[in-house]
């Protein structure tokens, strides 16, 4: 089984998660790294992580007992900005994702774990850019997907991302929740029998039966019934302040939210340095971190592997279910 990684943005923390990780045989050896290999020797020599680097040109040129590196040759060491936000950062980062979404669409890699890349540094040669999520999904030319963020403590899914509240309310549709209901229920399927989920209101106490908003009676409750329907074990709407607690006491498997904040507020102040984001509904395994580029902390030696740990196992977990 291989996967690939993507090194993030290269001023931030992800080529030391890549050679810390390599070091200590923490992902075992079945993956490649896609991103600029220049970056990766200057942060071994400036970090002592030493790494037998080797450039291949794709998954085939793999070799074992090496850090093998399809190299994108898009930065030198000179472009580094360690730390700051940087135009060629951002769109080298953006083209190592690109570059593993096309390996795994070929069938080349099982899977693409990436590290994470700064939306402001993408954003300055790709205005449009909102996120990992939708730019992968973009390449897979797939319209239906959501978010899943999951951990030991807590798994959640969203009805919308990377969009103003605003748009967020508007967002909240029947016929969308109850898509993201079945990806949800898809996806534990693979890994838990009989997936149990909450969906949260989106008003305070999930409105109380319309007393502070409509949208739970005209669109939520509506695409709940019909998941029920077709067989999926999913309860709601549950009121938001209450229905993570239930959670992370195991009453469910997953929580369905109505938006970004919703849902990542609690999964990051459950488990942050563990939890694992999952792109649901995409022809390929995709995982991440959940954490971003740590530009603070960036070639100081003190980034944590766990959320990559996390990641990584997951997706292979996910590449298991598939055989």
């Amino acid at each position: 089984m291989m996967i690939a990684i993507t090194m993030g943005d290269a001023n931030g923390i992800g080529p030391e998660l890549v050679l810390k990780a390599w070091q200590r045989r923490e992902l075992g050896e079945n993956f490649i790294v896609v991103g600029d290999r220049a970056v990766l020797e200057f942060c071994a020599r400036q970090l002592d992580l030493p790494a037998p680097l080797k450039s291949i040109a794709g998954a085939t040129g793999f070799e074992d007992g090496m850090l093998n590196v399809i190299d994108q040759a898009q930065l030198k060491v000179e472009d580094l900005q360690i730390g700051r936000v940087s135009e060629r950062a951002g769109r080298a980062a953006l083209a190592y994702v690109e570059s593993a979404t096309h390996l795994a669409l070929q069938g080349e890699v099982e899977a693409v774990v990436t590290l994470p890349l700064n939306k402001e540094a993408v954003r300055l040669s790709h205005p449009g850019f909102t996120g990992h999520t939708e730019f992968i999904a973009g390449l897979c030319k797939v319209g239906r997907f959501t978010m899943m963020l999951a951990s030991d403590r807590l798994t959640v899914t969203h009805v919308s991302t990377h969009v103003s509240l605003q748009e967020a309310i508007r967002r909240v549709k029947r016929e969308r929740i109850l898509e993201v209901i079945r990806l949800t229920n898809e996806a534990l399927s693979r890994v838990t029998p009989h997936p149990r989920i909450a969906v949260a209101g989106l008003n305070p106490h999930a409105s109380e039966h319309g007393s502070f908003g409509i949208e739970e009676e005209r669109e939520i409750s509506p695409a709940i019934a019909d998941a029920q329907a077709i067989g999926i074990e999913v309860v709601g709407p549950e009121p938001p302040d209450t229905v993570f607690l239930r959670a992370a006491a195991s009453s469910f498997d997953a929580v369905v939210c109505m938006y970004h904040d919703q849902g990542h507020i609690p999964a990051k102040l459950l488990d942050f340095e563990s939890g694992v984001n999952v792109t649901l509904g995409l022809p390929i395994i995709r995982t991440s971190v959940d954490h971003g580029t740590a530009f603070d902390i960036a070639y100081k030696g003190t980034a944590s592997t766990k959320s990559l740990i996390s990641a990584f196992n997951y997706a292979r977990m996910l590449a298991a279910s598939n055989k």
